[in-house]
């Protein structure tokens, strides 16, 4: 498959989810839409992944407005799509959910669980019922309406939206360096730093199978 992989900045790339497509012998083709614009067509599937942006800073970030178009437009066509954190964001609104602020900063690992439908879902059914999942977020969605909810923690934490569109808020693509250079930049991070690296060292080798068997059902759900 031809897959198209947008992104919103240098420490948000397709780290795991990467390795496994082209482990898989699927091509993948990236897209800052930061600086790029609108995303081309032609592409077997899409994943869409996070970045420092949110939904409501149309004025600062315009291009924006370009991904809430390209999301309806590849949710309309049936394009399969996988969305993280942010892209989970953007899709959630694209479609008429809300994204506001949480009421505490997530940096680190929430127990989440899979409702009824998220456990017989083809992509998000492939994890546990309940399972530990990274999160990194200062912002949260509602679940568009006609969507599925499919995993909730204390706020929802994915979706699946028409017949092969998901969003996820937590992230499963993540390497250790990475969660760690998104807090060291922040000027107050919301916990410590050691403290933070001494949970990824526990939790994060698990979490990355958990990871990669997420995107080998996206893929497998997306070639099929």
């Amino acid at each position: 498959m031809r897959l198209l992989a947008v992104t919103h900045g240098p420490a948000v790339q397709p780290e795991l989810f990467g390795d496994v497509a082209v482990a898989e012998g699927h091509s993948l083709t990236g897209w800052d839409i930061r600086y790029q614009g609108s995303p081309p067509g032609g592409f077997d599937a899409v994943l869409v992944f996070g970045g420092d942006q949110n939904v409501g800073e149309e004025l600062e970030h315009p291009w924006l407005h370009e991904e809430y178009e390209a999301l309806r437009g590849w949710v309309a066509d049936e394009v399969p799509l996988f969305a993280v954190c942010l892209g989970a964001q953007t899709l959630a609104h694209a479609l008429g959910g809300t994204v506001a602020p949480l009421p505490v900063q997530c940096a680190g690992f929430l127990s989440t669980t899979l409702t009824d439908d998220g456990a017989s879902d083809p992509v998000l059914g492939s994890l546990p019922r309940t399972f530990d999942a990274l999160n990194a977020n200062a912002y949260g969605f509602t679940v568009p309406p006609d969507a599925a909810t499919l995993a909730t923690a204390s706020f929802a934490q994915a979706f699946r939206a028409g017949r092969c569109a998901w969003g996820v808020q937590f992230h499963p693509e993540v390497r250790r360096d990475q969660v760690l250079e998104w807090f060291r930049e922040e000027r107050s991070p919301p916990r410590p730093l050691d403290e933070l690296a001494a949970e990824l060292d526990r939790e994060l080798p698990a979490w990355q199978e958990l990871g990669r068997r997420l995107a080998r059902a996206f893929l497998a759900a997306a070639d099929g």
